[in-house]
């Protein structure tokens, strides 16, 4: 009897080694972490299936299952390509979040910190065209460049200003079909097409820009004001999950709160929305 469970003892040792305790952890880490990714996406379906196969090899083999096997053994060659072109997107993201959150000390800042000055010409442009229910998509970069989205628009370069926003999303004008994208205090591009998102759980009300504006903040950590051109709602989007229905002072919070993420603006002082909470409705994307 001691000599069977002298194995375990030992085994039990080594499991409250440092080492082993440390690998179990980054393990779970991992997996928590990959599961986190794909709830919620199209991605946890296709995993699932992949489960089934799994499950159906280790049958196969268990049971000496013979052609099963033979037929199975040929396809896992090719699994990891078929992973990687139906996770592209997934993959994309993960690698995304994982280096905004792991940023190193000396990356640059923020791309896009701006003045109170500023947050007021976007939120004053969206109410105004929120009044007249004229479709609007305003993309402010941050960390992650958007330099193809803007290389692929109309570059402007212009310095930001509500009569702008306004005139460029004007139906009568050229710019108006599309986003504009916002780098610093500038408006660097207008006209932009951005990618649209493919989560299957959106409901069917989003239009195409309100797609759009979820699918450029899945890939990227730029945010997102969207004026819906049907019912003249403002949303605000960040990280593939939006908020409707928002009045301006909340619409002001929530750009700075995600865009400075500090208790002052600047010289100014105190925000004195930036603690308000935004009771608005929030759908999760991706």
């Amino acid at each position: 009897m001691l000599l069977l469970l002298a194995p375990i003892s030992e085994y039990l040792l080594r499991l409250i080694e440092p080492r082993s305790v440390a690998d179990v952890v980054l393990v779970f880490l991992v997996v928590y972490g990959v599961l986190k990714l794909l709830r919620g996406t199209r991605a946890a379906p296709m995993a699932a299936g992949l489960a089934v196969f799994a499950f159906l090899y280790w049958l196969a083999v268990y049971q000496r299952l013979a052609t099963l096997e033979f037929v199975l053994r040929g396809a896992l060659f090719y699994v990891g390509f078929a992973i990687i072109v139906l996770f592209q997107n997934e993959i994309r993201q993960g690698l995304i979040s994982f280096g905004n959150r792991f940023r190193l000390p000396f990356s640059r800042k923020h791309r896009g910190q701006f003045g109170a000055s500023i947050y007021d010409q976007i939120v004053l442009a969206a109410t105004t065209l929120a009044s007249t229910k004229t479709g609007a998509l305003i993309v402010i970069e941050r960390n992650n460049g958007l330099k193809g989205i803007i290389d692929a628009g109309v570059r402007l370069d212009a310095e930001l200003s509500y009569d702008l926003i306004v005139s460029i999303f004007n139906p009568a004008s050229p710019l108006h079909d599309g986003a504009i994208i916002v780098r610093e205090d500038r408006i660097a591009s207008a006209s932009c097409f951005l990618p649209l998102s493919l989560n299957p759980l959106l409901s069917k009300d989003f239009g195409t820009r309100h797609r759009a504006a979820l699918g450029i903040t899945e890939d990227s950590d730029a945010v997102a004001v969207v004026v819906s051109e049907e019912t003249g709602l403002i949303s605000f989007v960040r990280g593939g999950r939006i908020k409707r229905a928002l009045e301006p002072t909340r619409l002001r919070a929530a750009i700075y709160k995600e865009i400075e993420g500090r208790g002052t603006l600047g010289k100014g002082g105190a925000d004195p929305h930036a603690t308000e909470s935004a009771e608005a409705e929030e759908v999760a994307s991706a």
